[in-house]
């Protein structure tokens, strides 16, 4: 017998989540979030949820830490409801970019974040593009991580691929995706080669590959700041790219990212809903907004009936 299925949303993903529900078919579930004049969380879930299979959505994007701790209380709030199984419906993965030691005494975030989960309840994870593959290590629960790619390429070949378009990453650590991207595209590869001095800094030395009199689309999984995009946007341009463009699975955009995208020559940055814009992204004329509504939404339609989702791991 196949359970009854529920989606629930955090307040990190109402549009998200919606359009999840959209496509599953299904009713948003019940449940209010509260929040005491101290900061405090109070989550109360609105329907009888004893062995349903729920799927809370929620990303950990800003404010990062008020919605991590949304997210723990309502799996929390499932499992002493007595749900059927809880998976976190994590479209963007917070502190994934903290996922190693990179100096010593300083903490292994993602692992942290990936005990929480666990603790507070959740069966299973579903997330969009992490940062880093290897982070599906650090969870004792299944992950099924899936990527933005089939929405991205879909709307490249609509709008940009042509015999010149060359794909490039942003940076060494990139390649490995920009070279997936460049294969289902039968596209040329580059790759810009930098040195970032500290955090959210970054410099560009040169370009590896043949650019000149193309159209370049950069490819990346975060674009928090935007200084790494908008400096590859200009070391494109001088040597002599016909166009620059981007695609971005998770548009953080903190900062003065949205200044730093209006003044560069990127003619169009096309980003998930992932993450929700903030009214000043949404007034950009360069940001395009592609949703993974779809993509979530098969996978959780597959999930609850115990069907495989390999298929959806491109």
């Amino acid at each position: 017998m196949i359970k009854a299925l529920t989606i629930f949303s955090g307040n990190g993903n109402r549009d998200l989540s919606d359009a999840i529900c959209r496509a599953v078919e299904v009713r948003p579930g019940q449940a209010e979030v509260t929040t005491f004049s101290d900061g405090e969380l109070f989550v109360e879930i609105g329907e009888n949820v004893r062995g349903v299979n729920c799927f809370v959505v929620q990303s950990t994007c800003s404010p990062t830490n008020t919605n991590l701790m949304e997210l723990l209380i309502m799996i929390d709030a499932l499992k002493r409801a007595s749900a059927g199984s809880i998976v976190a419906v994590m479209p963007y993965f917070g502190y994934a970019r903290q996922d190693r030691k990179v100096k010593p005494r300083t903490p292994i975030s993602a692992k942290l974040v990936a005990d929480l989960l666990t603790t507070a309840g959740a069966d299973r994870v579903l997330t969009v593009d992490l940062h880093a593959g290897q982070i599906q290590g650090f969870f004792d629960i299944p992950v099924d991580h899936l990527y933005a790619m089939p929405v991205m390429i879909d709307h490249m070949r609509q709008h940009h691929l042509g015999k010149d378009t060359v794909i490039v990453s942003p940076d060494a650590g990139g390649v490995e995706r920009a070279r997936a991207y460049s294969k289902r595209l039968n596209s040329t590869l580059a790759i810009v080669d930098k040195r970032r001095e500290k955090a959210n800094v970054s410099e560009v030395m040169n370009i590896i590959g043949e650019v000149k009199g193309k159209d370049a689309i950069i490819v990346d999984d975060i674009i928090d700041t935007a200084g790494t995009l908008t400096q590859a946007a200009r070391a494109l341009t001088e040597a002599g790219a016909r166009s620059v463009s981007a695609c971005c699975s998770h548009g953080v955009l903190s900062g003065p990212a949205i200044e730093r995208i209006e003044k560069s020559p990127l003619s169009e940055l096309v980003i998930t809903d992932t993450i929700p814009l903030r009214p000043e992204a949404k007034a950009c004329p360069k940001i395009k907004q592609l949703s993974v509504a779809r993509i979530l939404g098969e996978a959780i339609k597959r999930i609850h009936h115990g069907d495989s989702i390999s298929s959806l791991f491109i």
